[in-house]
């Protein structure tokens, strides 16, 4: 394990070299793929290391826009503190997005409405528990229909779940009777929080998706819905020559339906294509790596950054990723902050050290003592005055 050093002019910086000592300056835009992710096991300083990183992205490149999932509202304090906007979504959320919505360069040089209708069968069959032989063909065919009425009628006019769900029910398939069933709860009942106009500003250069209130029975939903609103996000940014950055935490939630995990990992794939930077963050390694798309996502990355690891998950990573016993003491007990830095052919060790006593910290720290204390102090001060 010979000393390697990593100083980019432009570079972000990702802490000091665990053996050198020296700053490590590094640009994720320099690898041939930025697509990266971020593990470690609970306390290991995951979602710290990507607060730092935006941050960095947002002083200092005016150029990229920050799109975040947060699953578990660990973001908003760095959205007040950056003039970010939050999105609510939750199953009585006055927040929409429309899963139907279509940017001019949705598909680029494919077929907009093909690629669209792809992503409709992934939400289909993740709501039915599985699509039945033939099911694929009729969301197809209602799917173009569906876009056919609205854009004879109104080309600015974009149709809703509801109006898919309307001409569904007006197949004569039997098939067709049976997924409307399946499709009824979320379109017509009480989770019907997807099958409306969208109606918040996704425009905001920093802009959270909290969907910590979705609950179990739309949680992977709503991800996959808004991977699909970033999608549209993306094809604008790429026509203005902007960059994505897009940080998707607990990412094994969306590798639990194979429709979305197909669909995540064709998003993936065409990323940097389109001036994407797809970060995935996880605490629950083992689970990730059941899924085949997500192996080959993590042994294709050119950026990992792997804090501590558990005993299990280090030694699937190891085989997986082709890390030395020596380099893996770097992930094994090791403090929060601390680990190693994939960046292309580089593997570094890192620590990193944030002072506390900054206004910054207060906004990236999520432990819950320091979270309870800031607020008290803040409490105090304003009483005071």
């Amino acid at each position: 394990f010979t000393t390697q050093e990593l100083f980019q002019r432009n570079g972000i910086y990702y802490g000091l070299n665990g053996i050198s000592h020296n700053l490590i300056m590094f640009n994720r835009l320099s690898l041939l793929s930025p697509n990266g992710f971020i593990l470690g096991k609970p306390g290991s300083g995951k979602s710290f290391a990507a607060k730092r990183e935006i941050i960095s992205v947002l002083l200092n490149d005016p150029n990229a826009d920050v799109l975040i999932i947060d699953p578990e509202r660990e973001y908003t304090a760095l959205a007040n503190g950056f003039d970010g906007e939050v999105i609510h979504i939750s199953a009585d959320s006055p927040c929409h997005l429309n899963p139907m919505d279509l940017s001019d360069n949705y598909a680029d040089d494919d077929n907009p409405i093909s690629l669209k209708s792809d992503f409709i069968m992934s939400i289909c069959d993740l709501l039915s528990g599985g699509l039945q032989r033939g099911q694929n063909s009729i969301i197809d065919r209602v799917i173009r229909l569906s876009y056919e009425k609205h854009f004879n009628k109104n080309s600015n006019s974009v149709p809703t779940l509801n109006d898919f769900y309307d001409i569904l029910i007006e197949q004569p398939d039997p098939e067709a009777r049976s997924l409307a069933l399946s499709l009824e709860l979320y379109i017509k009942g009480n989770l019907s929080v997807f099958a409306h106009h969208t109606n918040v500003d996704t425009t905001k250069r920093f802009v959270i998706y909290d969907i910590r209130d979705l609950g179990k029975q739309l949680r992977t939903l709503g991800m996959l819905i808004v991977l699909d609103q970033i999608w549209n996000r993306i094809t604008e940014n790429r026509a203005l020559g902007k960059h994505t950055y897009i940080y998707i935490d607990e990412i094994q939630l969306l590798f639990s339906n194979e429709y979305a995990s197909n669909y995540f990992f064709e998003l993936w794939s065409r990323s940097r294509k389109w001036g994407a930077v797809p970060t995935g963050i996880t605490q629950n390694v083992e689970t990730l790596l059941l899924s085949d798309e997500a192996r080959r996502m993590l042994s294709n990355c050119d950026y990992i950054m792997m804090l501590n690891q558990a005993t299990s998950d280090k030694l699937e990573l190891a085989q997986l990723l082709s890390i030395s016993e020596r380099q893996l003491n770097y992930v094994s007990n090791v403090e929060a902050g601390s680990g190693l830095l994939f960046a292309g052919k580089s593997i570094i060790p890192f620590v990193d050290k944030f002072p506390r006593d900054t206004e910054l910290y207060k906004m990236i720290t999520t432990k819950l003592e320091e979270v309870t204390s800031f607020q008290s102090r803040a409490l105090e001060n304003s009483k005071s005055k």
